[in-house]
């Protein structure tokens, strides 16, 4: 079922919540800060099960550092899977898996554990709260898919759509919850 203009129901719920802050994490950035959206427990469960609905059949859930650890963990408890944290550079005891990616305001570094925990043939869904240029979700499914997972889609709370991020990541599935 869709609401006004076409939007669903949890696209409407994380509109309504979503807090915009200008000029943050520099001048320029129309910053959507889901935070409201996580501390609200109606909406936290739409989101958890909407993501949860686009994650199903998947071994492990990946959520990107840090606030889609928030999301990620939700959806794999829901569905009863693990989760893993997609780290940022300097987190993680070695030895670590890492790759190097640009943002739309600096270059940043993404780490899995290399011991410890089994990639290879697991199916991973990633998930995380924004999909802006797409570049710190395509660092993480090139991460995962060296480690030896397959990674069939990844699933955002919200896509900013006039950043491309979606093209960047094409061919890789993309399932975004609302759109700014």
């Amino acid at each position: 079922m869709t609401g006004a203009g076409g939007a669903t129901p949890v696209a409407e719920l994380i509109a309504s919540l979503t807090r915009e802050v200008a000029d943050f994490p520099e001048p320029g950035i129309q910053f959507k800060d889901l935070t409201p959206v996580f501390a609200d427990r109606r909406a936290m469960a739409a989101v958890t099960d909407a993501l949860a609905d686009v994650a199903s059949g998947a071994d492990l859930v990946a959520g990107i550092d840090s606030r889609g650890f928030l999301v990620a963990a939700a959806v794999a408890t829901r569905l009863g899977t693990g989760v893993l944290a997609i780290r940022k550079s300097g987190k993680l005891p070695p030895p670590v898996h890492a790759e190097r990616y640009d943002l739309e305001y600096g270059s940043a570094t993404l780490e899995i554990p290399a011991d410890g925990i089994e990639l290879p043939g697991r199916t991973v869904v990633i998930i995380d709260d924004v999909l802006a240029t797409g570049g710190t979700i395509a660092a993480a499914a090139r991460l995962l898919q060296r480690a030896g997972a397959h990674v069939p889609a990844a699933a955002v709370v919200m896509e900013l759509t006039g950043l491309g991020g979606r093209e960047a990541l094409a061919p890789l599935p993309v399932h975004s919850l609302s759109r700014a």
